[in-house]
């Protein structure tokens, strides 16, 4: 049986600990509009609705992506937010919030595949680049959000 492997398809997983609560963590994460005043690779966030924004994304490789992400599951007390991507990569993103060892460990998981046409012409030779890049932004991800969480006020119910 032969399968066919596209060379536009990817797949991330990232692993994070934060010295934060859950709640105070999936209040930031959940809040996709302020993702750029905290994780500099996301350019900028529009409010389409109340369920949908779109992102423009750009690390250390010189072209953006905007990406409209739409929301598919928001389950505070589960820890799960997980949204529906599309445009120029398209599938679906997941943040797994678990609180351990008094602060918070964070899996995000990514499937997409990427439409961009450009992208998808270089696939062949740069999606070792293209890998390397998202690496960068991720990086860059979790440095933004533990300076968030410590600038963030406390609240009682973050406790």
């Amino acid at each position: 049986m032969m399968v066919a492997v596209s060379l536009n398809r990817y797949r991330f997983h990232s692993v994070w600990h934060v010295d934060a609560s859950p709640c105070a963590v999936y209040e930031v994460l959940s809040d996709l509009a302020n993702y750029p005043s905290w994780w500099r690779e996301i350019r900028s966030a529009t409010r389409i609705d109340d369920e949908t924004g779109e992102l423009r994304c750009r690390s250390f490789l010189p072209f953006d992506l905007v990406i409209q992400v739409r929301r598919s599951i928001r389950n505070q007390q589960a820890g799960l937010l997980r949204a529906s991507l599309s445009g120029d990569i398209e599938g679906v993103a997941t943040w797994e919030i678990i609180g351990r060892d008094g602060g918070t460990d964070l899996m995000f998981d990514q499937e997409v595949v990427v439409n961009k046409a450009l992208l998808r012409r270089l696939a062949l030779i740069a999606k070792p680049f293209f890998r390397g890049n998202h690496d960068l932004m991720m990086r860059g991800g979790f440095k933004g959000l533990k300076q968030a969480l410590e600038e963030r006020p406390v609240r009682r119910r973050d406790s």
